[in-house]
């Protein structure tokens, strides 16, 4: 089976903790070779705490860590660059071939900053190592799927952003990954930005960005409607019309998925040469290293990353 990489996260969250207990599920292991990234001392304090295993391949980054210096729940720059620096590791190994994917285990933004990190999250900071732009996130549930125009800034900030061709590449780059998960053409539900799609200008004009789009996303053969009333636009009987969301900002749509979906979705960075998945938590540092994070999330990004990758 192909090797996948698994990075461990911020040390002082749970990433270690589920990263452990993910590379010995049953259901890992027979999707995958799963191959940890990060540092061994400080996964073996983990293991020792919790009475867990380390594997025998742990692939470290060059980085220096005194994992004695690491403690659960605390923010810090050490734990920032330990984190970042397995990332920018498993980037290295799927651009060479090394690992077929690699699946993240969650990062602190407030310690990528201390650690003087350039990117506030992995999304960014996997673009600019691949040299691409046009990024898109995706977070992936075989009940809901949606993608984000925008995602890891201000709201204030938003509305400027929401240009014609990025909505439309967002739409693209969901429908080629639906299509290619589910085997069939996809049909795409773009969300409006304003309370009722902006009710005709009456409530703001964003909708007049999103528009274009949805028209130019028809030109090109893609089966999308909008700009839908974000209110309405997850019901039921919705959900059963749209395979796929495509929503103007990060709460427009993670709100939704994770009430929905919280313990199987799985986030996916689309538009990247390599295979990303991710878990769709936090670093949950308020039970960091107590043995009782759940690591199913992160066992369906693997499985994700698995399908994906073949």
């Amino acid at each position: 089976m192909r090797p996948i990489a698994i990075t461990v996260g911020d040390p002082a969250g749970i990433g270690p903790e589920i990263a452990l207990k993910a590379v010995r599920d049953p259901e890992v292991l027979a999707c995958c070779a799963p191959v940890l990234v990060g540092h061994r001392a400080l996964l073996a304090r983990v293991a020792d705490r919790l009475g867990l295993s380390v594997p025998d391949v742990v692939v470290e980054p060059a980085l220096r860590l005194d994992a004695a210096s690491i403690e659960p729940g605390i923010v810090s720059a050490a734990a920032g660059a330990a984190g970042a620096a397995a990332v920018e590791l498993a980037i290295d190994g799927c651009r060479d071939g090394r690992f077929a994917a690699m699946v993240t285990c969650p990062l602190n933004k407030r310690a990528l900053a201390m650690a003087g990190v350039p990117f506030p999250g992995h999304t960014e900071l996997l673009a600019a190592r691949c040299g691409v732009r046009g990024e898109v996130m995706m977070l992936y549930d075989e009940a809901i799927a949606v993608a984000l125009v925008t995602v890891h800034q201000g709201l204030a900030t938003v509305a400027a952003a929401l240009e014609p061709a990025r909505i439309v590449a967002t739409g693209r780059l969901l429908a080629q990954a639906l299509a290619r998960l589910r085997g069939r053409p996809a049909r795409l539900a773009v969300l409006g930005f304003n309370p009722h799609a902006g009710e005709g200008g009456l409530f703001g004009d964003e909708e007049r960005a999103i528009a274009p789009a949805v028209y130019e996303l028809l030109q090109l053969g893609i089966d999308a409607e909008g700009p839908l009333p974000p209110d309405t636009a997850f019901t039921p009987a919705n959900r059963e019309r749209f395979d796929g969301y495509v929503c103007m900002y990060h709460d427009q749509g993670l709100i939704p998925f994770k009430a929905l979906a919280f313990a199987e979705g799985v986030n996916v960075t689309l538009g990247l040469p390599i295979t990303r998945t991710s878990v769709d938590h936090g670093t949950a540092f308020d039970i960091a290293w107590q043995g009782v994070a759940d690591h199913r999330n992160l066992v369906a990004a693997i499985r994700l990353a698995a399908r994906l990758a073949t």
